[in-house]
């Protein structure tokens, strides 16, 4: 992939040379990378879990369905994110140089744009659960209210882990495009399972209670992504700002690891003037 196309997707050559994917203004590498470790740990006991409870239950349909909900897509993808960040991490806090940084560039395009969908979906996903699919009552079996929880409130105290408490910096706006792709491919798939299995992951998606109301919930879905993309720019913005800016606290890097000259305009260069 040529470096100028790797750049304006945020993986510009050298990659990470302060770390930032990797490490914490905060909390220090190891430290961040067993808590990104246990949230994938969770995330991934969550998904095996409920699809354990539905097979023992008879509601074998829905794990025969599961990954035909968006909700379910992002719940795996939180769990693979947090789970190849907490190796890179560790793999940087023992060596100073994380596995990411020696991938192909192609890969390190890929974690980036993985980033992005990871505090942003999940955001997405509880906005549209609370707003539209929650029925007002609470859950009348203890295992309903967990896993609802889990996959609809956890999922953005998962994304909001990383917006605060990394050094990552905002993402490049191209990644707009790719999340807008994904749920395109998304609304395909909704379609494909109730053409194959006669049902529509989510009743909002079905046109035959009105082309318009339809077309509403697409067009609003589409500028809630985009609006929860911008806030979280803002967010990391403001979080680099304070952290770097205001309160001098660059970064707990691995031990006996030092920041060299190139590292360190990286690092102390203001994210906006």
């Amino acid at each position: 992939m040529p470096a100028r196309v790797a750049a304006i997707f945020g993986a510009s050559q050298p990659f990470d040379p302060s770390h930032r994917y990797m490490t914490s203004w905060i909390l220090p590498p190891v430290l961040l990378a067993i808590v990104r470790l246990l949230l994938s740990i969770y995330a991934f006991t969550t998904i095996f879990f409920i699809l354990g409870w539905d097979g023992v239950h008879q509601r074998h349909d829905l794990d025969r369905h599961f990954f035909s909900y968006f909700t379910d897509l992002s719940y795996w993808g939180l769990a693979f994110y947090f789970l190849f960040s907490s190796l890179h991490t560790f793999s940087y806090a023992r060596t100073g140089r994380a596995w990411l940084q020696k991938w192909p560039v192609a890969l390190q395009v890929a974690h980036a744009a993985f980033y992005t969908t990871i505090v942003t979906f999940p955001i997405l996903v509880t906005a549209v659960f609370w707003a539209i699919l929650y029925s007002g009552s609470w859950f009348p079996a203890e295992f309903e209210g967990w896993s609802n929880m889990s996959q609809h409130a956890l999922n953005t105290v998962f994304a909001a882990f990383e917006i605060f408490l990394t050094r990552t910096a905002p993402s490049p706006y191209a990644h707009l495009p790719i999340l807008v792709v994904i749920l395109a491919l998304y609304l395909a798939l909704a379609y494909v399972t109730h053409a194959t299995a006669g049902f529509y992951p989510y009743s909002f998606l079905d046109p035959n209670k009105g082309s318009g109301r339809l077309a509403g919930y697409i067009i609003g879905i589409l500028a809630a992504v985009c609006l929860i993309f911008v806030i979280v720019w803002v967010i990391i913005w403001l979080r680099q700002w304070v952290t770097e800016k205001k309160m001098h606290m660059y970064g707990k890097f691995a031990k006996g690891r030092h920041v060299d000259d190139e590292e360190m305009v990286e690092v102390t260069r203001e994210p906006m003037k």
